[in-house]
């Protein structure tokens, strides 16, 4: 019986919490104001309305990340970037995918939180004929400017090129921080970047099965 309450408290400890990185909350809890894209996360969250508002920004203080490194990235597929910092930031539902990370802004990150693959896949689609030299954003970057930009000898390709699939971009973008999963939304079985709050966050059943 020990075995199992022990179990019981490891499996509620990847439930509904926040990871230890630079703009979390420390525990998740309904955020009434949060802006945009972050909005379906309003009723529980692990990001506060400033980082929603920020997560919306061009170079935005949360990481100066500068989207447009090869020109101007259009704006179909900027909303999937905006909507997977809102994922990443706000959803308190990826404790079983969180994994230590050693670097100087955060301890812990995600690692292969599985994606529903509609998510994936329009990602993709909306992104093939932007533009950008890199095939892992982690790192690499020159950050002499105070933003991100190309490495010297990096060449700017449309993104089909840079990332040949969608699990190549899902995989690859955020090193391994997604894997690609041939589920689709509303099996229960992987990870929604994009729901509609009305019918509550999809991925709490999801951390739940996982767990």
């Amino acid at each position: 019986i020990t075995s199992g309450v022990t179990g019981a408290v490891t499996r509620d400890s990847l439930l509904n919490v926040c990871m230890d990185a630079k703009h979390h909350k420390t525990e998740p809890g309904p955020e009434g104001q949060l802006y945009g894209q972050c909005a379906p996360w309003r009723d529980n969250a692990c990001c506060t309305a400033n980082t929603s508002l920020e997560a919306h920004q061009d170079q935005s203080y949360l990481y100066n990340f500068n989207w447009d490194h090869c020109g101007v990235m259009s704006p179909k597929c900027k909303r999937h970037f905006i909507q997977d910092t809102c994922l990443y930031e706000c959803d308190p539902n990826l404790g079983p995918w969180i994994d230590q990370s050693d670097t100087s802004w955060r301890r812990e990150r995600i690692l292969h939180v599985p994606l529903c693959r509609e998510d994936c896949e329009q990602w993709w689609d909306d992104c093939q004929d932007s533009v950008t030299c890199k095939v892992n954003w982690h790192k690499g970057w020159n950050w002499t400017s105070g933003t991100n930009q190309c490495p010297h000898g990096a060449m700017c390709q449309k993104f089909k090129f840079v990332f040949p699939t969608p699990a190549d971009l899902c995989e690859g973008v955020w090193s391994h921080s997604y894997r690609y999963t041939r589920h689709r939304r509303g099996s229960g079985r992987c990870i929604q970047m994009w729901f509609d709050p009305a019918l509550g966050n999809p991925n709490v059943a999801v951390a739940r099965f996982y767990a």
